[in-house]
């Protein structure tokens, strides 16, 4: 207790010097909690858009599906069978066909590719039920970013060409009735989605799909030519993406406390040096070499108690606030 007492004085008394060491580490902490949180909420809301977007619970893939080889878009789809549809019937599963197009937007030719989704679907956050039109209108919505890259409004229409299962070239306009705002980049980027419906008879696939969302409910029996793929597996890339972004902001914490640490080092040399005579004071009234030490050693313990007393005191409101208000991230496209 005594050391305790002592070590608290010096740091009281050396005034300036001390409140700035402990405002510097006091904002070093503000910044390591700051980055780690903004980290953390990053991939927490990446793993949850991308569930909502996206995945859902899982999906259900056809055995040549691979979403990474646009050369499997052509062949990777097979007929609903009657028992898969009593799990849509019962809105456990979502059916999506794909098909690769080319776009024709103010006469520049871009590829595209097309995504036929249930309007009357729940499971995605994809705004499907604005696709509920006149079926004499072919209708489609897009994201942002592909409205920005094709350079095209809500309420316009654009020429689309495709080539269906027998290898005929046709080609129709339709009408984009909604440009949705969302941050998962493959549902948004080179993307059209239309109804399932218009999408099969365009293609000539009558009631076949390339792959099912699921939801919770979903329970998988197997089927033949379909293949469940569950979230741990179609989250895994993202979850190396976050676990390889968590190494390298280590490396940030790091650098922050050795610049906090390494101002606190150099204090209590220079206090050493200066301090010789409170040194000697100290021997002289019978103290041993480790119990002067333990008074150095305490002071210096002492900076990292008020920099996270000082720390709590301004940076408490400032983290409420931001949990509030949050902070505009650039959109990147």
């Amino acid at each position: 207790m005594l050391a305790i007492k002592l070590a608290i004085k010096n740091l009281l008394g050396a005034g300036l010097r001390t409140w700035l060491n402990v405002g510097i580490l006091s904002f070093s902490y503000i910044v390591i909690i700051f980055y780690n949180g903004m980290i953390d909420g990053w991939n927490i809301q990446a793993r949850n858009d991308t569930q909502a977007w996206e995945i859902g619970a899982g999906q259900l893939w056809h055995s040549e599906y691979d979403p990474l080889d646009l050369y499997t878009f052509q062949d990777a789809h097979d007929i609903i069978s009657s028992e898969i549809q009593k799990n849509i019937d019962k809105q456990e599963l979502t059916p999506i066909l794909l098909a690769q197009a080319s776009a024709y937007p103010q006469g520049r030719m871009q590829g595209v590719l097309l995504k036929g989704i249930d309007p009357e679907q729940n499971i995605l956050k994809i705004p499907s039920k604005l696709l509920k039109m006149d079926d004499l209108e072919i209708t489609g919505i897009i994201g942002k970013r592909m409205a920005d890259n094709l350079k095209i409004k809500k309420h316009e229409t654009l020429l689309i060409r495709w080539r269906d299962k027998n290898g005929t070239f046709d080609a129709i306009e339709i009408l984009i009735t909604e440009v949705f705002d969302c941050d998962v980049p493959t549902v948004d980027n080179g993307q059209i989605w239309i109804s399932i419906n218009n999408l099969q008879k365009m293609m000539n696939l009558s009631n076949e799909a390339s792959f099912f969302v699921a939801n919770e409910s979903y329970t998988h029996t197997n089927t033949e030519n379909w293949i469940f793929k569950d979230q741990n597996v179609l989250l895994e890339n993202l979850d190396k993406i976050i676990q390889s972004k968590k190494g390298g902001s280590a490396v940030m914490y790091l650098i922050l406390l050795f610049i906090a640490l390494l101002a606190i080092f150099d204090t209590q040399v220079l206090s050493i040096f200066r301090r010789q005579k409170e040194i000697g004071t100290y021997i002289a009234l019978g103290m041993t070499r480790f119990q002067v030490v333990k008074i150095f050693t305490i002071e210096g313990s002492m900076y990292s108690i008020f920099a996270a007393l000082l720390a709590g005191l301004y940076g408490t409101p400032l983290f409420i606030y931001m949990i509030k208000t949050g902070y505009a991230m650039p959109s990147s496209s």
